[in-house]
């Protein structure tokens, strides 16, 4: 980014910096051998998600798209032996809690969690099967209640969620909503209702909670109904994925609306996997590309930038500014074009903030907005103040913002996030690289930048950083094919101009 100084980490702590950028996320479930539910789906979709996976088997059953024919739950003491052997090792950043099968092992459970509390908590209280299976002994279901105060979300699937209020299952979407807001009430945790199991094309789901955890006491994420045949192991995979997403992200409604876009494409694609002749599981790595085997958006991103920041390092400026012999009137017209462009520049994340669509994305870009205007500030406050300013913006700075205000006008949140991320991405790169090569020469007495080289080392903006590309990254996620080609035009085009901008100094003079 063209800034005189990097900005501090804008709301990182809202958004990333809560979590780990690989949460070690455990699952206690059933296995399913036919691998679309259970622990199988668990660790497919915590894998998806970027966490790391691990498991603690609570039954085995026998079972396949057709539904299950036999469980056979081993003794709760030995679960009790494998919960403590990865606690007494390993930090667990989440659990997500699903099939349990008798009383016994929801009081092993229930014991573990009350001793190790981790931070993250989500129970699927598998009873009844898609297919209509009973997958938990009636006589356990008291002890099941008595787990429900030590979760943090409980996901139940419409039949579950009548079972757990003592009701009726509900045909209506106002009628699920108020089972969930007594679930939610009675047990202190959020609860997910979801709408996969009622008529209709759409497919809403909702987050409950009545202790004021949430903004509002519903916060419902509409969806479409996926036409399919294919929703094994829908409710393990889309419990699984809230606990990682979560773990990284510590916000609820965030999460949510990361996997429930996932858990659609899901849906979509599952007909490319061809597994079994019943209902078939769901295809959870839909969005790994063939043309991008990492399967991550921002990398592709990062592919596109590497040849732009190559040209950056090769700048008579950059290499000038490291050295110390820059002239002064070159950096002097750097920092002028600086402060101009980060007054557009803030503008322009402000319209981010308005168009993210979670409380914690629209913090993210408020305060980077904020951050944009302080630096300014300081910038006409030091170096600008007492040395002779460009009147107005160079042709550079001008093309620069005129840029990011046309994405900001296309009215769509992914292109505009695509598009102001290189500000971030590149100037964190080209400035660490910088920074180095400024500690690899000693630090040289008498360096007219050297203040200027040491603000690169900031943690806080490579954390805000971070925070930026991960937010691209689910964008890009979600996106439609057409939309994802115009956020990699605008992250090219920002790309190109960052060069540009780094060399207008030696043009001007």
């Amino acid at each position: 980014m063209p800034a005189a100084t990097p900005h501090p980490a804008p709301a990182a702590a809202d958004l990333a910096g809560q979590g780990r950028d690989v949460p070690r996320v455990l699952s206690i479930a059933g296995s399913d051998p036919s691998g679309g539910a259970g622990i199988q789906a668990d660790l497919k979709s915590i894998a998806a998600h970027g966490g790391y996976g691990m498991a603690a088997i609570t039954a085995l059953t026998a079972q396949n798209t057709c539904g299950v024919s036999a469980v056979h739950v081993p003794p709760a003491a030995f679960l009790t032996r494998q919960l403590e052997a990865i606690s007494d090792d390993i930090v667990i950043d989440a659990v997500k809690i699903g099939m349990l099968g008798d009383a016994e092992v929801i009081e092993a459970v229930r014991g573990w969690l009350a001793k190790v509390r981790p931070a993250v908590v989500v129970l699927d209280p598998v009873m009844v099967a898609t297919s209509g299976d009973r997958l938990l002994q009636e006589s356990a279901e008291a002890a099941l209640r008595g787990l429900l105060p030590l979760a943090h979300l409980i996901t139940p699937n419409l039949a579950e969620l009548a079972m757990l209020v003592g009701g009726p299952v509900q045909e209506t979407w106002d009628g699920a909503l108020e089972q969930g807001r007594q679930l939610a009430s009675a047990s202190g945790a959020t609860v997910l209702v979801k709408g996969g199991h009622l008529a209709g094309d759409e497919c809403p789901d909702a987050l409950v909670n009545t202790s004021g955890i949430l903004g509002e006491e519903v916060v419902v994420v509409p969806g479409k109904r996926v036409a399919t045949a294919n929703s094994h192991g829908t409710g393990c995979s889309l419990s699984s994925a809230m606990a990682t997403v979560q773990a990284r992200l510590g916000d609820w409604e965030a999460s949510l609306r990361e996997v429930k876009p996932w858990l659609a494409g899901a849906l979509e694609a599952s007909g490319r996997l061809g597994v079994g002749s019943g209902s078939g599981p769901v295809h959870h790595f839909h969005h790994v590309r063939a043309d991008k085997p990492e399967g991550s958006f921002a990398a592709g991103l990062w592919t596109e930038a590497e040849n732009d920041l190559a040209e950056i390092y090769a700048l008579e400026f950059i290499r000038d500014l490291v050295s110390g012999t820059l002239p002064e009137h070159q950096f002097a017209y750097y920092l002028a074009q600086d402060a101009i462009y980060l007054n557009g520049y803030s503008r322009v994340l402000a319209r981010a903030s308005a168009l993210a669509p979670t409380e914690a994305e629209q913090l993210f870009w408020a305060r980077s907005a904020q951050q944009c205007l302080e630096v300014e500030s300081e910038l006409h406050r030091s170096w600008l103040a007492a040395r002779p300013v460009w009147p107005g913006p160079g042709p550079v700075t001008k093309s620069y913002v005129d840029h990011l205000v046309a994405a900001s006008a296309s009215g769509s949140y992914a292109v505009l996030a695509a598009a102001v991320l290189p500000c971030f991405w590149l100037y964190a790169e080209a400035g660490k690289a910088l920074h180095a090569q400024f500690l690899a020469a000693g630090e040289p007495a008498g360096h007219p930048y050297a203040d200027w080289l040491r603000t690169y080392a900031d943690e806080g903006f490579a954390e805000a950083t971070r925070t930026a590309i991960a937010v691209v990254d689910r964008a890009g996620l979600t996106a439609s094919d057409a939309e994802r080609a115009a956020m990699v035009t605008a992250f090219k085009q920002s790309c190109r101009l960052e060069v540009e901008f780094f060399d207008a100094p030696r043009l001007h003079s």
